[in-house]
């Protein structure tokens, strides 16, 4: 089995990050390439921008720990686990780790690959303003 592990800082308190990354129906607004994510209990089933959709088991979403995790069952994966933790560096900053542990090992290339887009992706959007409370509360919400 591989593993990658990506992570960013973004200069924004923890929270804040973990109040977009911590609810699963966001993913789409952030992640390239997932065009529609839907949560009916433990599952999230996301929609890929080609069509396919892929249902993910959430195991872990600790608003303590600002720990997400998930697991792909099928598909092109004997084994797949998704974490991203939201790290407190202070008041004002965090880090976003996003690792990956994937077989067959290729996998894991193929989906770092993305988690690294989805990451700088989190940090333009939370550093240009996208992301400011009004903007999370109206995605948590359904509004947006």
């Amino acid at each position: 089995m591989a593993s990658i592990r990506r992570e960013i800082r973004i200069e924004r308190p923890a929270q804040q990050v973990w109040d977009l990354l911590g609810d699963p129906t966001t993913i789409h607004t952030w992640f390239p390439g997932i065009v529609e994510s839907v949560v009916e209990g433990s599952v999230r089933t996301i929609k890929l921008a080609s069509g396919i959709p892929l249902p993910e088991d959430i195991l872990v979403n600790d608003p303590i720990a600002r720990r997400f995790q998930y697991a792909i069952s099928g598909a092109l994966f004997k084994f797949h686990r998704g974490t991203i933790d939201v790290i407190a560096l202070d008041d004002d900053e965090c880090m976003v780790v996003y690792s990956t542990d994937a077989e067959p090992n290729v996998m894991a290339l193929v989906i770092g690959g993305a988690t690294g887009s989805a990451l700088r992706e989190i940090k333009r959007q939370f550093e240009s303003g996208q992301h400011d409370h009004d903007v999370v509360s109206a995605i948590s919400k359904g509004d947006l």
